[in-house]
């Protein structure tokens, strides 16, 4: 580093296998990982969940209403015991192996009599729950304590997302799951990233008309564009420009912006005036990533409402489009023996940020090129400079 001149992260970080397993332990095990909203499991034995890097989470609605999470693991022989994204269990879960049932508040409820456990201790063996915490509606959990609690990390932005009412949002349809053959750095990259909008998205380009700032917080990057009212050439964002004054929930200079925040490590909101995404990167290996996202509304059966929405889907399934083709060509070029980090502007906030982050959590991220498989295996699980 030259100065004061800040620098992106080193290529080799995006495909390493080494630093990939040192992310496992030093950044992922102790992150917040979004599973679910409230309101996707309302019933006595919904349930969601996620995995993640070996990890099995279970979200699961009690009978007695309350949100609890698990791991997603029987305690006899490890079997997962709720099957997909999501369901319901009914009364118990039964696992599909050996048939031990588990009520809804994951304590053992009983064994097959036949199979010899008549002196055990049910008490012993009930699922291991995990830390939990509901913010604002959306159920977090983690493996491992350690890092401030997901209020705490996002109580810079507390005010401005107050008003899009979080905690009665309803799903709109499903989770997707969009593989992509990219490091899971080089996805939140490209979130965080300013420069490229005027470059490589011109819808954004259009409604934005140079609005777009960043800015960065210790644990979360906020990226924000106001819809200019010059309507665009463009008819989809032409009309859903002319629609954003029905959300009259939001103060009037509220109802133009398109906010992005993006928490570490791996989950960003998109809030709009008309719905609320989130989405999450999850790491499957040093160069593919899953790309977990749902969209959320306030309940509002409106024709005019529903017509922003979808013309909010088209308008961004473009800016995806692009987008994947964008961080392709950059994983690719991360291959290259002739690239190693290159300089950030000023301007180039979040991307500072998080790189920042990277290396305050994994010391060896700040080297140019790669260390020793030794050195990357000895990496702490502890934030540094953050802790």
């Amino acid at each position: 580093m030259t100065g004061s001149q800040e620098q992106s992260l080193p290529a080799w970080l995006y495909s390493d296998p080494d630093f990939f397993e040192a992310e496992r332990r030093s950044v992922f095990a102790k992150s917040w990982q979004l599973v679910c909203h409230v309101n996707d499991i309302p019933k006595s034995g919904d349930y969601q969940t996620l995995d993640i890097l070996g990890e099995k989470f279970l979200v699961l609605r009690g009978a007695d209403g309350v949100v609890r999470s698990f791991h997603n693991v029987c305690r006899h022989r490890a079997s997962r015991l709720a099957d997909g994204d999501s369901g319901n269990c009914g009364h118990r879960l039964v696992c599909p192996y050996h048939a031990w049932s588990f009520g809804l508040d994951g304590t053992l409820k009983a064994i097959p009599p036949w199979q010899g456990f008549e002196e055990i201790d049910l008490s012993r063996y009930g699922l291991v729950p995990l830390e939990q915490e509901i913010w604002r509606g959306f159920v977090f959990v983690r493996a491992e304590a350690g890092r401030p609690s997901v209020a705490e990390m996002m109580a810079p932005y507390e005010a401005e997302i107050a008003p899009h009412d979080f905690e009665n949002l309803v799903p709109m349809g499903r989770v997707s799951l969009r593989p992509r053959a990219v490091n899971w750095k080089n996805v939140s990259d490209n979130y965080g990233d300013g420069l490229h909008i005027p470059v490589a998205h011109p819808g954004l380009t259009r409604l934005f008309a140079g609005s777009y700032a960043l800015e960065a917080k210790p644990w979360v990057d906020k990226m924000e564009g106001r819809i200019t009212e010059r309507p665009s050439v463009n008819p989809s964002e032409r009309f859903y420009q002319a629609l954003l004054p029905l959300f009259d929930h939001l103060a009037p200079e509220r109802r133009r912006l398109w906010s992005y925040y993006r928490l570490w490590p791996n989950v960003a909101f998109d809030v709009y005036p008309d719905l609320i995404d989130f989405m999450q990167f999850i790491p499957v290996s040093p160069t593919e990533t899953m790309i977990r996202e749902i969209a959320y509304v306030r309940p509002d059966a409106r024709r005019e409402v529903r017509a922003a929405r979808y013309l909010n889907w088209r308008i961004n399934r473009q800016v995806s489009a692009e987008d994947s083709v964008l961080i392709a060509r950059v994983q690719a070029g991360m291959m290259s023996s002739r690239y190693s980090s290159g300089p950030l502007s000023k301007s180039e906030v979040c991307l500072a940020g998080f790189a920042r982050r990277m290396r305050d959590a994994i010391t060896e991220a700040a080297f140019e090129t790669r260390p020793g498989a030794d050195a990357l295996s000895r990496t702490g699980t502890t934030l540094r400079a953050a802790e």
